[in-house]
């Protein structure tokens, strides 16, 4: 498929073919099981536990755990509209689709409402880490009869703007999403919570249990920042649905983060949507324990008189009112700062992480210019974006002074909305685009040829009537959230205009051919075996290729320049994305920079773009593919050299077999050049080692005379006494004399793995 990419003017060095770009949307990207999607996504979900039940206390009073519990069951039908999205996987991102089914004023504010989310889901969790730490701290300050107590709010808001300054920084250099973490994190996180059910339920076994009161008119106490414009009605006080209305939506924080199961739809491996429910599943169940069991659990165990005191950290409230000793207590509210602030600082990155996809997504829809996805000079990330919406949560945290009920109900407008919305894009598409779908949400009557699907429409209008009940409940963050949205929506709306009235500016740029493919291989690329895989990742870092361009004959070698398009979960997990979106402006401006190293020295390059979720996974599977002899690329601008390569030297042995023998080539703006080989290979013998094998090869040459013996005799042997050492009582002073030879030599040797030499000497 060719877009409407033209070629600006010929080459005369450069062939025609160096114009055609081969674009590969799945090949390279890495698949993870259900259980790692699951622990994703509750990494994200999860950490509302830790707040959620206590806010919707706050504003209903001792009924709250029973509207958490309906939430958390309520989501798992949210749950099945996200699945549904999901299998459509239609192609776009987010604008994109709302925009095919409602139009594009309803698209517009779709993305406002899902930017209003992010940027609260930042605050808010910095906030919550920064209230559960400042509790610990004042606790043992209590204990150890100090007169200092840190104010709770002010503290915390120090913190989440340092987390989130944190995280800033991280993001700016590129650190990948990893769902190994999110999987240890789940790990710990599970500790603690089969530690709090145990301990909780014996506490309650020994004092005596009673459950909160029931959800009736008569039991809901209402505080005075709970009913918004409508405390000067009786409408909350005499029709019972408005007051079930009002309690659920003072709780529908339980169910944040459920939008992160569609995100992660691209990484679940075969079979996709099978998977997804799988991990739809245990996120609903493992959701359902944590969320509701902490809200039951808060009023049933701290008494009434103190646990105000808590709202602000629950479960630490919890911990210490436990039946046991104060210091095991005091170390269980410990466990649990520690796995809160692992959450929730995790989902402050997420945060981040996911409004810089969703405004990349939307940039690249042409709704925001392009200036906003300039790449940092050295680092290669959209900065701005990332300065854009790091800005705004601070300022966010320092308006809301740390208080997080003002942040708890901006947050829920956001969730609700964002939720909504789905599900009526959802409700439209089933029938703008009828087809036949993997998944559909349950109850559906066909009448005929029409069918009423009875199940999303009473899903869509409970969000709604949620939506609509916190408009007049939540007065501050309707206000904010509508001022918000509409400033945003202003922005997109502009930026649009101003973005097509300059779409002509960029004619200084070549114009590329995009050929769609689902792999990398030397006949579609149209290489040979054993060509040489340059990887390129920012136009002002091209060094490396300019290095193998100075030293490759083309003729006789072919070069393939590598772009990897990293896909975050939040804008493009959900959807597939289109080969426009995967060649952007900034990757049209990084290979018209490549074609023109390779026509200022007359030379032919082979041009590609993979999407990929992990780096080495992807780099490694793509020289595996194409059958390159050698990849070549710049350091890392967060790594050192012998960290890259001992990450490559794992991603090698992930690779399925037959592994390719491979030489990777690091190249520094100076000309140094480190070389490691991956797989098994020669290894590169220094003069004095070759010294001391010959020298050991005479004296044990003349003992076994006449036998013959040869060097590689010698090193045979070693390595076999040296593995039999390795496995019998000896490996503990192996090691131990192996780290003293390290020391010993540390400073003489060369970067692990490989040989480094200077170009220009």
């Amino acid at each position: 498929m060719s877009n409407h990419f033209t070629n600006r003017k010929s080459r005369t060095s450069v062939s025609i073919g160096a114009h055609r770009v081969l674009i590969a949307s799945t090949a390279m990207l890495a698949f993870i099981s259900f259980w790692r999607a699951a622990a994703v996504v509750l990494n994200d979900m999860g950490s509302s536990a830790f707040y959620a039940g206590a806010i919707a206390e706050h504003f209903v009073g001792k009924t709250a755990p029973w509207f958490v519990l309906a939430i958390m069951l309520l989501s798992y039908a949210v749950r099945s509209v996200y699945i549904e999205s999901s299998s459509m996987f239609v192609r776009g991102g987010v604008y994109r689709v709302v925009k095919e089914a409602m139009g594009a004023t309803l698209a517009k504010f779709s993305v406002s409402a899902l930017m209003f989310d992010y940027i609260l889901t930042g605050p808010i969790s910095g906030v919550s880490a920064g209230l559960y730490l400042t509790g610990l701290l004042n606790e043992l300050l209590h204990y150890a009869h100090a007169k200092l107590v840190l104010p709770s709010n002010g503290t915390a808001a120090v913190f989440a703007i340092l987390v989130t300054i944190y995280f800033w920084w991280e993001n700016i250099k590129g650190i990948p999403e990893s769902s190994e973490k999110a999987l240890r994190i789940m790990y710990v996180t599970t500790v603690m919570v089969v530690l709090m059910l145990a301990w909780c339920s014996y506490t309650l076994w020994v004092r005596g249990a009673h459950l909160p009161p029931w959800p009736r008119l008569s039991n809901l106490v209402y505080s005075s920042d709970a009913l918004g414009w409508l405390r000067h009605t009786s409408l909350p006080y005499t029709v019972g649905l408005i007051g079930i209305l009002i309690g659920l939506g003072h709780s529908v924080l339980a169910m944040s983060g459920e939008e992160t199961m569609a995100q992660v739809y691209r990484e679940i491996e075969h079979p996709k949507l099978r998977n997804l429910e799988k991990a739809g599943f245990v996120i609903f169940v493992y959701s359902l324990i944590f969320t509701a069991g902490v809200a039951f659990f808060a009023v049933m165990i701290i008494p009434d008189a103190v646990r105000s005191n808590f709202f602000d950290n629950p479960i630490g409230g919890l911990a210490m009112y436990l039946v046991g000793p104060l210091p095991l207590r005091l170390f269980f509210r410990a466990f649990v700062v520690v796995v809160g602030v692992l959450m929730l600082a995790g989902a402050v990155n997420t945060a981040i992480v996911g409004s810089n996809g969703v405004l990349n997504r939307v940039s690249e829809d042409g709704i925001l210019p392009h200036w906003f996805r300039h790449p940092h000079r050295r680092f290669g990330t959209s900065h701005r974006i990332l300065n854009l919406v790091v800005g705004l949560q601070i300022l966010t945290i320092l308006l809301s002074r740390g208080n997080i009920f003002v942040l708890g109900e901006a947050y829920a407008f956001g969730v609700m909305w964002s939720f909504a919305l789905k599900a009526l894009a959802v409700l439209v598409l089933r029938y703008k685009e009828p087809g036949a779908r993997e998944f559909r949400v349950p109850l559906n009557l066909r009448l005929g040829r029409i069918e009423l699907p009875l199940g999303l429409g009473l899903i869509t209008v409970i969000l709604f009537a949620l939506c609509l009940i916190n408009l007049f409940t939540k007065q501050v963050a309707t206000l904010s959230g509508v001022a918000f949205t509409i400033i945003f929506f202003a922005v997109f709306s502009v930026s649009e205009r101003v973005t097509r009235s300059h779409a002509t500016e960029h004619v200084a740029l070549d114009q590329f051919n995009l050929e769609p493919g689902e792999d990398l291989t030397p006949e579609i690329v149209g290489v040979r075996p054993g060509n040489i895989l340059v990887m390129v990742r920012n136009y002002n870092t091209l060094y490396n290729l300019n290095a193998v361009l100075d030293r490759v004959d083309t003729h006789a070698q072919d070069v393939v320049v590598l772009h990897l398009r990293f896909l975050t979960r939040a804008g493009s997990g959900e959807y597939e994305l289109t080969p426009e979106q995967l060649f952007s402006l900034e990757e049209q401006a990084l290979f018209t920079r490549s074609l023109a190293v390779a026509e200022k020295k007359g030379k032919t390059v082979h041009l590609a773009v993979a999407a990929a979720t992990e780096k080495w996974d992807a780099i490694l599977r793509a020289a595996q593919s194409l059958k390159s002899s050698t990849v070549v690329l710049g350091p890392s601008p967060n790594r050192p050299v012998t960290e890259e390569a001992r990450i490559a030297g794992l991603a090698w042995e992930r690779l399925p077999a037959p592994k390719p023998q491979l030489i990777l080539q690091i190249y520094f703006p100076n000309g140094q050049e480190h070389v490691f080989y991956l797989g098994p290979h020669a290894p590169h013998l220094t003069p004095k080692e070759i010294d001391l094998l010959h020298r050991i090869w005479l004296q044990l040459s003349n003992e076994v005379a006449p036998e013959e013996l040869h060097h590689h005799d010698v090193v045979h042997f070693a390595l076999e006494e040296l593995q039999q050492e390795l496995s019998n009582s000896e490996r503990a002073k192996v090691f131990a004399r192996l780290r003293q030879h390290l020391e010993e030599t540390q400073h003489g040797r060369a970067p692990h793995g490989g040989v480094s030499r200077d170009r220009n000497s």
